[in-house]
């Protein structure tokens, strides 16, 4: 597992330097709110260009890193589980998408009502469904097509 983290660690400076963003270290997060996963954290000064527009930016670097270290590990029995963060911008982002979820379960169950969260990409609605999931007052379910698709939050 030492080396796929090497090999991975390796990539990303690899395809920040390829895209010429200034960076002052890739960082390895063994333990991180991903779960059973890790956590590659690059620290720089030029974060807006790699975080995008509402986190476009870092989904689409992940993609794209993903895909070549996992066609770089392919021999390797066991495929690492990783995600990307800048500045922890990810982790902030999770965390408010967590806290918005357990505002909105709060609300539902007092005025015994459903509430709409606003439209979401997957990964947030996972988050959101993950976060509420254990919850005995509500339960969630998509809703809505496409980019329209949103989370609906129900008193039980």
């Amino acid at each position: 597992m030492e080396k796929q983290i090497e090999i991975i660690k390796e990539n990303i400076e690899l395809v920040l330097n390829k895209l010429c963003i200034d960076f002052n270290e890739v960082q390895f997060v063994e333990k991180s709110d991903f779960k059973e996963g890790f956590k590659f954290i690059i620290k720089t000064n030029d974060s807006g260009i790699l975080i995008g527009n509402e986190g476009v930016n870092i989904y689409a670097f992940n993609h794209i890193v993903k895909r070549l270290i996992w066609k770089k590990t392919a021999d390797f029995e066991e495929k690492i589980n990783f995600y990307i963060d800048v500045n922890d911008y990810q982790s902030n982002h999770i965390n408010k998408i967590k806290k918005e979820a357990l505002n909105i379960a709060k609300k539902t169950d007092l005025f015994k009502r459903d509430i709409e969260m606003p439209a979401t990409n997957s990964y947030e609605r996972m988050i959101i469904h993950a976060t509420l999931a254990e919850n005995d007052k509500v339960y969630t379910e998509s809703v809505g097509e496409g980019e329209f698709r949103r989370v609906v939050v129900r008193p039980k």
